[in-house]
């Protein structure tokens, strides 16, 4: 940052201040622009070897712009990477460039390197259940062993993303028949909670050693601390070797799980759109991977024209 102008500084700053409160923008992603775009401009200014100011930044070129792709997958970066890194500073392209009012479209006309989209892999009904008894027996603390079992159950129950799970509080408990979630870009869906989950929660509660606080996080660490979501990973990943299960039986398959079991048994997809809090159906579509057999089975059983 030292060699960029205090004033191409002020603008990336005002940027990211930009993204989060006006777009939404998680901490995660923030910090990702913000290492995106500074990256880039740190290369730019060896490339030119001159400090990147507001003018300099406006006169980046295409050739510019493919010796920064070509040196960034030239650091072992993959494909999938490359194109959230550009990405990233396409969009403070279009901020800046209506700011600054010049042609951003050296920038912009770049195109992402293609790559293969991974698709998600549901556990198998059987398999879920079998993860959540399972991670219970990952650990000598009887109340750890209950918060891993109410974290997976909640994953699983209730379709939340590790980081909403982990975001409750307090105050959320005791748990509601319909729990209202504050997710990604500050969108904001109810979602209906099973029995099970808030059973698997109070139990964790009983036994829990530290006091439950209204401001204080619902899952706490071995130390009191808030849970960290790599610790959940890791239960998991000990728990799917002893089930024999892929490395991609993780906390996020469970929430692809959620999604996929629910459309299998006859759930509508819009319906399960707005119960994990995307804004585009295509996404709900790619995380319901459900068999060809079952959909031509739903086809046939209900269309008027089968």
């Amino acid at each position: 940052m030292s060699l960029i102008s205090p004033q191409a500084r002020d603008a990336l700053e005002h940027w990211l201040e930009t993204q989060k409160s006006l777009k939404g923008g998680s901490e995660n992603t923030i910090k990702a622009y913000s290492a995106d775009t500074a990256d880039f401009i740190g290369f730019m200014t060896s490339y030119k070897s001159e400090p990147q100011g507001l003018a300099a930044l406006a006169r980046i070129t295409t050739r510019d712009m493919r010796a920064w792709m070509a040196q960034t997958r030239g650091n072992d970066v993959s494909a999938r990477s490359l194109a959230r890194k550009l990405s990233s500073v396409k969009s403070f392209y279009r901020w800046l460039a209506e700011r600054e009012g010049f042609e951003p479209t050296a920038v912009l006309t770049i195109r992402a390197p293609k790559f293969q989209k991974k698709l998600p892999r549901p556990l198998a009904v059987e398999a879920a259940k079998a993860m959540i008894e399972t991670v219970e027996y990952q650990t000598a603390h009887t109340w750890v062993a209950a918060r891993d079992s109410a974290v997976l159950t909640l994953l699983y129950g209730c379709g939340l993303r590790i980081s909403e799970a982990l975001g409750l509080t307090g105050a959320d408990v005791p748990l509601p028949t319909a729990l209202r979630i504050l997710g990604k870009g500050g969108k904001e869906r109810v979602v209906p909670v099973l029995p099970a989950a808030r059973e698997a929660v109070q139990a964790y509660l009983n036994i829990c050693p530290y006091p439950l606080e209204p401001n204080a996080p619902l899952f706490r660490g071995i130390r009191g601390g808030a849970l960290n979501p790599r610790a959940v990973q890791s239960v998991m990943a000990k728990a799917r070797m002893q089930l024999g299960l892929p490395a991609t039986a993780t906390p996020h398959a469970m929430r692809h799980s959620f999604a996929t079991h629910l459309l299998s048994a006859g759930g509508d997809l819009r319906s399960i759109q707005e119960l994990l809090g995307h804004s585009s159906l295509s996404t709900t579509q790619a995380y319901t991977a459900v068999d060809t057999a079952r959909l031509m089975e739903v086809y046939e059983r209900a269309h008027p024209k089968a």
